[in-house]
């Protein structure tokens, strides 16, 4: 019989800070893209090209965390049998944190000794190691720093199921994780069902990421003889599984491998002895994915930077589509829904590791669930899947009651509780009653919803003031309609003179030195918004105005990013020297994002040298994390 538990995870843990209240109108990089979309099959390409999102609103994002780490106490939810404990933390989207074999005393995925986040999700912060739960769109998902309600349901036999389930919001879907572990089992399951309550089709994203430890011998299997490999170039290119794309610590570079799986979907990585852990799914979670951060500088310093003093590792995924370029079309009112399993491998090393890859294949294959009883254990998951769990052990966010009130729908097995609304919701709340929102300008505006709902409300609102009008810009250009934004701001700024809209319109100029006057605006109204700061130094910069970025720099340290922009002002300035201090004084920027160059490109613009191992994070676009 398996139980479920409530614990704390103590680490040395960096804290997320506050979110951004600027609205994220840009993604901070453009979405991976494919150079030869012509040249693939018909259904990838057309994949590709939908659905793809623009920005994360109506979600903030989540750059306040720094690098500092104090011992921390992290809500946890332990499931366990008598063979396996899985460890939950549903204040960190879901993630499984720890799935230990307690017959060997092995983790069976990369357990991270510390939290730190860093700059890799679609919100910015973003942590390694577990497993990740990623729904939404290309990259990491809008809620793996966010919290999501638990609590313990009935499952299949008797046995208790571990419900987790949350509102993802650039989506708006809901969706649930069942976590199983039946008595005696030497596999955790993990059932998943994404819910469309809309009367439209939405573009439905999901992969399952896990990260494994990396060794000098581990091995990467999966039942393909192909993969689709995504790097430097920005191509999609077929390549043949085989020899040294099965080694991870081989690879010189960060790379993507999608394994154009044939037959039940599963995917492995193995030690030089044989062991390792194994992923297995029913048929509809159907893509593989390998993903290594090579062996490079770069590659070594980013696992560094995520999981301080530990080995490498790599990633092995699973996705509803082949690649995770891709998004499906998910059918109004539709319900999709799959099961997953996650448990130890102990395959014959000499035959694992051999030269036969399909007698490799059928040696890992053998320790991992067969399809029927994966597609019976499925059925009778999916029988309990809309049983009503019982009292909460971890809360969510207020957006799905918000969200599921407006609708006025229920969701069996997944209750959104009126309680979980708050003051982040009560302007939509009073929104729904047809009252416009009211705030003062100096003070940080709620969050937008975008969806066409609200933006309808939001347009019809009689009585506007300037924090409807700065709603709809946002609205509006969520959907599109940047004119129609801009002109909201304006009127916005008619309305009563606020820093927001002048920010936003500075976001929308397309004219450098129109931008950063706009910027200058903002900044005199909110002088003490590191952010804005930050962006408003960036744009002078731009405008190739270093005297004024200066300027704007005074009232900050000389730290983390702002230490970047410091050296990057000096060096336009013509002071080489200076910029060079700044680097020699030593600063860390802890929202560096995966492949950027900026700390190179400034390096390399006022010294000969090469570049100290401290600021190399230098990654090409194209592989990645995701």
């Amino acid at each position: 019989m398996s139980t479920i538990t409530r614990t704390e995870l103590v680490l040395p843990a960096a804290g997320l800070g506050p979110e951004n209240p600027l609205p994220p109108l840009l993604r901070t990089e453009p979405a991976a893209s494919v150079s030869n979309v012509d040249e693939l099959p018909a259904d990838l390409a057309a994949n590709l090209s939908y659905g793809r999102l623009d920005t994360v609103l109506p979600c903030r994002m989540q750059d306040g965390y720094g690098r500092d780490r104090t011992e921390q106490r992290l809500p946890a939810l332990v499931l366990e049998n008598e063979r396996l404990r899985a460890t939950i933390l549903p204040g960190l989207g879901g993630r499984l944190y720890s799935l230990l074999d307690k017959e060997t005393g092995r983790d069976l995925v990369y357990r991270n000794p510390v939290f730190q986040p860093a700059n890799l999700a679609l919100r910015d912060a973003w942590f390694a190691g577990g497993v990740e739960w990623n729904l939404g769109s290309t990259g990491h998902t809008t809620l793996t720093c966010a919290p999501m309600f638990a609590a313990a349901a009935p499952g299949p036999g008797g046995e208790p199921v571990l419900r987790l389930w949350e509102w993802e919001r650039t989506r708006d879907l809901p969706y649930q994780l069942d976590f199983w572990l039946p008595g005696g089992s030497r596999q955790l399951f993990v059932g998943v069902r994404i819910r469309n309550p809309h009367a439209h089709d939405v573009p439905v994203y999901w992969w399952s990421n896990t990260a494994v430890a990396q060794t000098a011998g581990t091995r990467v299997l999966a039942p393909a003889a192909q993969a689709w490999h995504y790097g430097y170039s920005g191509r999609l290119d077929l390549v043949d599984v085989a020899g040294d794309l099965t080694y991870p610590a081989r690879a010189d570079a960060a790379a993507d491998y999608f394994f154009e799986v044939d037959g039940p979907p599963w995917i492995a990585a193995v030690d030089s002895g044989g062991h390792g852990l194994g992923q297995a799914s029913t048929a509809r979670l159907r893509g593989r994915k390998l993903f290594v951060w090579g062996e490079s500088a770069g590659g070594r310093r980013w696992q560094d930077w995520l999981a301080p003093g530990m080995e490498g590792y790599l990633e092995i995924q699973a996705g509803l589509a082949r690649t995770q370029l891709e998004h499906l079309r998910l059918p109004a009112g539709a319900s999709w829904d799959w099961l997953e399993s996650y448990g130890p491998v102990a395959a014959d090393p000499e035959i694992a590791h051999g030269p036969d890859w399909p007698a490799a294949l059928a040696s890992v294959a053998a320790g991992l669930p067969a399809a029927d009883e994966l597609d019976r254990r499925w059925r009778e998951w999916r029988a309990v899947a809309d049983a009503a769990p019982g009292e909460l052990l971890a809360a969510g966010s207020g957006w799905g009651a918000l969200e599921t009130r407006r609708m006025l729908t229920e969701l069996p097995g997944t209750p959104f509780p009126e309680h979980s609304l708050g003051a982040a919701q009560q302007p939509w709340l009073e929104l729904l009653d047809g009252v416009a929102p009211r705030a003062e300008p100096a003070a940080e505006p709620p969050d937008t919803l975008v969806n066409r709902h609200w933006t309808e409300l939001l347009e019809a609102v009689p009585d506007a003031g300037w924090l409807t009008w700065y709603h709809r810009g946002i609205a509006r250009w969520a959907a599109g309609d940047r004119d129609g934004a801009a002109a909201a701001w304006r009127r916005s700024l008619d309305a009563e003179p606020n820093g927001w809209a002048w920010r936003n319109l500075a976001v929308a100029q397309d004219d450098p030195a129109r931008a950063a006057e706009h910027y200058r605006r903002a900044v005199g109204l909110l002088p003490k918004l590191a952010p804005l700061a930050l962006e408003a130094v960036a744009a002078h910069l731009a405008a190739g105005d270093p005297a004024a970025a200066r300027h704007l720099l005074e009232p900050w340290p000389a730290e983390g990013r702002f230490a970047l922009l410091r050296a990057r002002t000096l060096l336009a300035l013509g002071d080489p020297g200076g910029a060079r201090e700044v680097y020699e004084r030593g600063f860390a920027v802890p929202g560096i994002r995966e492949g950027e160059t900026s700390l190179g490109d400034v390096w390399h613009a006022i010294s000969a040298g090469p570049l100290p191992a401290e600021y190399d994070f230098r990654m090409k676009t194209g592989g990645g994390a995701g």
